[in-house]
């Protein structure tokens, strides 16, 4: 018998895609500010946006919120509250919801961490890359490693105890003992999560079309990698996912979310969204037109989406995986039934194959990658395709 599609947590992420200067080796949907920006013309068109995916989760509980980007700290305390005062107006927040802003220290202001508190939110993520000025340099970073410092603080003193700090290693002209410096100056501002990856050269960046000189090569940044999660873990960080380490019961819900093969509905220019529509058995990804200006012409209507897309059975197990095997915990066989509507019978196959090769522990009720597996995971995740 077929397992049913059952909806799993939903979480809500909101694209504010502006930011200063496009760093070199970003290639997310961001837009280098030009001018002043339109914050209530964006707002109004979130709002609108929102309003016209709503039938896709009437009746169901948000877990979570995150302001992404861009440089999501750009937009003024009062234009974050406008948001967040909309959505819960039209979607049922659970009272202990995640609300996560992404923050760039070089655009932190006095009073501003004060007015986002009193808006709702109540977790911020700092997109410090490095504490070495150099290193900072080299990435085309705005801020520098003392106003990062200034700025995480600046939040702690508005009362947020709940703070990531995104930190890249293997970067142009970085050797083993600044990486531990990196990790010492974080773990000196005591923040509950630490987001720890390494540097690539993504297409369509500058850095891909003219890679930087210096980069670590594959021993070196082996080697850095293997230190710094010794590290982390004599810090009290828990390495529960490929790149993110955290304080006991610090973990970040709505990447937790994304990995378990939640929901989430995405508003804003460029926002992805995947939805589990219980009704139909159907699980649809929807995405919105990247440009701010062709997404805010539309926003409300048919138009603002860039596509949608029907995740056929067939795909399920490959999805599934490319999330959940993130994971240090693993999955549930049960919770994979009941987020993909298939069978466990189906992905039998290539369980016993990754066991065989040591990449996966399976039992009668749960998968767990082993540390082989969690080193080989796109080999691991291949089997699934």
């Amino acid at each position: 018998m077929t397992p049913a599609l059952i909806p799993p947590p939903l979480s809500l992420y909101v694209h504010l895609p502006w930011c200063v200067r496009k760093c070199p080796y970003c290639d997310f949907n961001s837009h280098a500010a030009k001018g002043a920006l339109p914050f209530d013309d964006y707002v109004d068109a979130l709002v609108r946006d929102l309003e016209h995916d709503l039938p896709l989760v009437w009746g169901r509980t948000v877990h979570s919120v995150f302001f992404g980007g861009g440089t999501p700290s750009l937009f003024p305390p009062e234009a974050i509250d406008r948001i967040l005062q909309a959505a819960s107006a039209r979607l049922r927040f659970a009272p202990d919801a995640e609300i996560t802003l992404e923050a760039n220290p070089g655009t932190a202001e006095h009073g501003r961490f004060d007015g986002y508190r009193a808006a709702g939110v109540n977790r911020v993520s700092f997109g410090i890359q490095s504490f070495d000025d150099g290193c900072l340099q080299r990435l085309g970073r705005i801020h520098d490693s003392a106003e990062a410092e200034a700025a995480v603080r600046l939040a702690q003193d508005a009362g947020f105890d709940n703070l990531n700090l995104d930190l890249m290693y293997a970067l142009p002209g970085q050797d083993l003992a600044m990486a531990e410096r990196d990790l010492e100056r974080a773990f000196a501002l005591q923040p509950a999560h630490i987001s720890h990856y390494q540097l690539t050269l993504e297409p369509n960046t500058v850095f891909f079309a003219r890679p930087p000189q210096g980069i670590p090569d594959d021993d070196l940044s082996w080697d850095i990698q293997e230190r710094c999660q010794a590290l982390l873990a004599d810090a009290g960080y828990g390495h529960y996912e490929t790149s993110a380490y955290a304080r006991p019961g610090r973990q970040c819900a709505h990447n937790l979310n994304y990995w378990r093969y939640g929901d989430y509905l995405g508003i804003g220019a460029g926002a992805h969204g995947k939805i589990t529509l219980g009704a139909e058995q159907a699980i649809l990804r929807r995405w919105k037109h990247k440009h701010p200006a062709t997404w805010m012409a539309a926003a409300g209507g048919a138009g603002a989406i860039g596509g949608d897309d029907r995740i056929e059975p067939e795909r399920r197990p490959f999805e599934y995986m490319l999330n959940a095997l993130r994971l240090h915990e693993g999955f549930a066989l049960a919770d994979f039934e009941v987020r993909t509507g298939l069978s466990r019978d189906r992905i039998q196959p290539a369980l016993a194959l990754a066991r065989e090769r040591g990449w996966l522990e399976v039992s009668d009720t749960t998968v767990v990658p082993t540390v082989l597996g969690r080193r080989f995971a796109n080999d691991v995740i291949g089997l699934f395709l």
